[in-house]
């Protein structure tokens, strides 16, 4: 991944307009549902982030084709020859666990390494293996690689230890070609699950109780193309919501903003005294407050408050006028980014699994570390709130989630510049 640094000059206000693009978390498992059927699928609204990208150049090796036009992307599955995905490919991104369960209920056998991304703390791929397992699924670890082998997959029910999102859409795609009724208990409740069986519903697959605790899929022999709109990307939209709610004189409205995704961070937001109008379906309006409350945070599975969104939080109770406390139940790595705000003289302490955030503290620029995506999101917030200039080193993480972020947020008159960074490579 090419090295970057963001050097961003703080204390300016922001003014107009900013669209939330599609969400990145929707469209990397739509893509892995490209390989259940044979041919050609369209997606709108599709953000060209590095991550969609990295699961595309998974596809390109397997044997598929794809074109982007604007927003729009275009696969084709026709040409796929192989199940096995290299570890230089892998090892980018996560979401490359998603494959796993398409490829073997397609082809009966996958072969997925270990997954990479970014390092925020453990999150094992038992639910996975244990999941297909239940689903006729014989699932080996040879070399770092899972290897799955099934004649054809049989539907079972599925009991989950914790409510994983890509566990559950793993699972939903396998079950989509399984022979018989697959039961997922304990399922994961995201909007993003909801939109991967809305796009299976499209091929042809059975589905009941979607975004909810019990996902009910009845598998089909075969399954056809389809295309579908990408839903909003609601942590962007957060992030977006924080970024204008901390300079005073800030004026910015949010456009495709997806209120229902939205509802635990929304509330606590309001708690802290942030003020937002909702004009029409999905446009926010943003007045920034001279004054907010210190309020306390405790992370959970949707619909609770997502883990991606605190540390942009953080940055926002950085401001409030007391002691603020997160509490992060999903991540144990997910405070790094805490370090890297002390280093703009922001008061955090963390113990454990907790941060103690003492406000209003005055930020001043200083160089710092993307130390994952949202992190980095947090410490772009950070970087346009605080005095004189904040660099920030690894800066190419935020591009996994946030596309072309400087260049829309000069748009608002942000004074934000990229630059190369051979020190920043991972």
């Amino acid at each position: 991944m090419e090295g970057r640094k963001y050097i961003v000059k703080g204390g300016r206000p922001l003014k107009g307009e900013i669209s939330v693009k599609g969400a990145k978390n929707a469209v990397l498992p739509a893509i892995s549902a490209t390989l259940l059927a044979p041919g050609v699928y369209e997606f709108k609204n599709v953000p060209l982030v590095r991550d969609v990208f990295c699961m595309l150049n998974i596809l390109s090796h397997l044997g598929a084709s794809w074109k982007v036009d604007e927003d729009t992307l275009y696969v084709n599955t026709e040409g796929i020859h192989r199940v096995d995905i290299p570890y230089e490919l892998a090892s980018q991104i996560r979401a490359s666990i998603l494959f796993l369960g398409a490829l073997t209920a397609r082809f009966g056998e996958a072969v997925v390494p270990l997954p990479g991304g970014c390092q925020i703390g453990k999150r094992p791929v038992n639910f996975h293996q244990s999941g297909l397992e239940k689903l006729s699924a014989e699932i080996t670890l040879d070399h770092g690689n899972l290897v799955a082998k099934a004649k054809r997959l049989k539907g079972a029910e599925v009991v989950l230890d914790f409510p994983s999102v890509t566990a559950t859409e793993n699972l939903m795609m396998a079950a989509s070609l399984a022979e018989g009724e697959t039961v997922i208990k304990n399922a994961a409740r995201e909007p993003e699950v909801f939109f991967l069986a809305e796009l299976l519903q499209r091929m042809g697959v059975e589905i009941k109780g979607a975004g909810t605790e019990t996902v009910i899929i009845k598998g089909r022999k075969r399954l056809k193309p389809a295309k579908i709109k990408i839903i909003p990307d609601r942590i962007e939209a957060g992030t977006f919501l924080i970024l204008a709610s901390l300079h005073p004189e800030n004026e910015i409205t949010i456009k495709n903003f997806p209120f229902e995704y939205l509802e635990a961070p929304l509330l606590k937001f309001q708690e802290m005294g942030g003020v937002l109008e909702r004009k029409g379906k999905d446009v926010a309006k943003v007045y920034p407050q001279r004054s907010y409350r210190p309020i306390e945070i405790s992370t959970s599975p949707y619909p609770g408050f997502p883990t991606d969104l605190q540390p942009m939080f953080a940055v926002a109770l950085t401001q409030a006028e007391g002691l603020s406390i997160i509490r992060e139940n999903l991540f144990e790595n997910r405070f790094l980014y805490a370090f890297e705000l002390n280093r703009l003289s922001a008061n955090i302490r963390v113990e454990g699994q907790t941060a103690f955030i003492q406000g209003k503290t005055r930020l001043v620029g200083s160089p710092v570390k993307a130390t994952d995506l949202r992190a980095g999101a947090a410490l772009v917030i950070a970087g346009l709130i605080a005095e004189n200039t904040t660099t920030i080193y690894r800066a190419e993480l935020i591009e996994r989630g946030y596309e072309k972020l400087p260049e829309r947020l000069r748009e608002l008159s942000a004074e934000i510049e990229v630059e190369p960074c051979a020190l920043c490579e991972a």
